[in-house]
């Protein structure tokens, strides 16, 4: 009798190394540590193919990534554009100082079933009819395209008058026109709202709604983390110069993940600085769980000493405050600035390393107005990179009080300074 069973567990064992692997197990698992004494939620972990691979051999099919006997929800990336995936990227919530190991397996079929989107891109133009069209992977902007004038015509030649962006926290939008101006859509809701606001002329997204609103007045600053340049001049002063208006000769977008997990594009500017090409390419990423968008700025044939500088709007009533924390600028304002006359809390974190200097514009006779500001000096060896930060209070109530979103803040860059460690 007990020779039955000993071979029954010698056929469920060799059953197991053949449909799951335990030959070479060791090797098909990938390690994931968080070095914090603190819990890390809806952290983004991004793989690399080329590490997968090492891993765990050719993958060819759906990578599935399994963790205490769950599988993750995984995306897989082709963002070079070369037809192959190279990056997989998913969500995992780690414990202080939690280990975890990751087992990796594929599949030839996604998953079955459906995910709920964490976050979403799309950019969408308006036919003949007056609806909108289906999200364009790439589209090249009209030149010198004009700010939307809607008491001549109640829609904008894209919806919401250009590429939105969104997780299940917050929302933005760029004007695809000759203001190249980035603002914020405050959400009271998880759900992907972007394809569907703005798809008719009322009611107003400028109006609180259940889903939220349009919280943040842009006029002439550079609202939600719009880009500038400080340009030397032959007198020794800088010029401060927005990306954008007459002298970009040529705008592209490129759509290149969207969703479940993060959404990512980049817009590539043609550009004239003193009648000299210069190009600038804007990598901009958002993903579940955070309040925040990630930008990867790559500037080629700028003047020399030449700054990237980041902005952010100052209307109405706020405290602006600078500080560094853990190898971080911080640049934030927070106050009764939202269009909805409440709380709003807006803020970038960009390296110490990059940051020449801050500072705020003027409030009248200069091009840009009304803005706070981070300057980054440009490097031809690496990418300028910033994080933009938006809290509205309807989103989160927590948001109502400064001292809640600076230790937000704080505890912020204290995790850009110690990612997890991937073995």
């Amino acid at each position: 009798m007990k020779k039955i069973v000993k071979s029954a567990s010698l056929i469920i064992v060799l059953l197991m190394c053949v449909t799951g692997g335990c030959f070479g197990q060791a090797d098909k698992r990938i390690t994931i540590t968080n070095p914090l004494a603190v819990s890390r939620t809806d952290e983004l972990i991004v793989l690399k193919r080329s590490l997968l691979e090492k891993k765990a051999g050719p993958l060819n099919g759906y990578v599935k990534l399994t963790a205490n006997g769950k599988d993750q929800v995984v995306q897989q990336d082709d963002l070079d554009g070369d037809g192959r995936w190279d990056e997989a990227a998913f969500l995992y919530s780690f414990k202080p100082k939690e280990t975890v190991v990751f087992l990796i397996s594929t599949f030839s079929k996604p998953h079955a079933g459906s995910v709920m989107p964490r976050a979403h891109v799309r950019l969408k133009k308006k036919g003949a009819d007056d609806t909108f069209g289906p999200n364009l992977k790439r589209e090249e902007m009209p030149l010198r395209n004009p700010a939307t004038n809607f008491s001549a015509q109640p829609l904008p030649l894209y919806l919401t008058e250009g590429p939105g962006w969104e997780n299940d926290k917050v929302a933005f939008r760029l004007y695809f026109d000759v203001r190249n101006g980035k603002d914020i859509y405050g959400k009271r809701t998880p759900r992907m709202v972007l394809d569907s606001v703005g798809t008719k002329a009322t009611p107003s997204y400028h109006d609180l709604h259940d889903w939220g609103m349009d919280v943040l007045h842009a006029g002439k600053s550079l609202g939600a983390g719009s880009l500038a340049f400080f340009v030397p001049q032959k007198n020794g002063e800088d010029t401060l110069i927005r990306l954008g208006g007459q002298q970009v000769k040529r705008t592209v977008y490129e759509q290149l993940a969207d969703g479940p997990i993060r959404a990512v594009f980049k817009i590539t500017y043609d550009w004239e600085i003193g009648g000299k090409p210069v190009q600038v390419t804007e990598q901009t990423s958002i993903w579940g769980g955070q309040y925040f968008y990630e930008s990867k700025v790559t500037v080629t044939g700028a003047p020399a000493n030449t700054k990237l500088v980041i902005g952010i709007a100052s209307f109405y009533n706020n405290i602006f405050q600078s500080f560094s924390s853990a190898g971080s600028t911080v640049l934030l304002s927070h106050g009764r600035q939202s269009e909805n006359k409440d709380n709003l809390g807006m803020a970038i974190i960009a390296p110490v390393s990059s940051v020449a200097l801050v500072g705020a514009a003027p409030n009248e006779g200069a091009e840009i107005l009304n803005t706070y500001y981070l300057a980054e000096n440009i490097s031809a060896q690496t990418k300028n990179v910033f994080r933009f930060y938006a809290g509205w209070e309807k989103g989160d109530s927590r948001f109502a009080q400064l001292s809640y979103f600076k230790n937000f803040l704080q505890a912020e860059a204290v995790k850009l300074a110690h990612p997890v460690v991937v073995e």
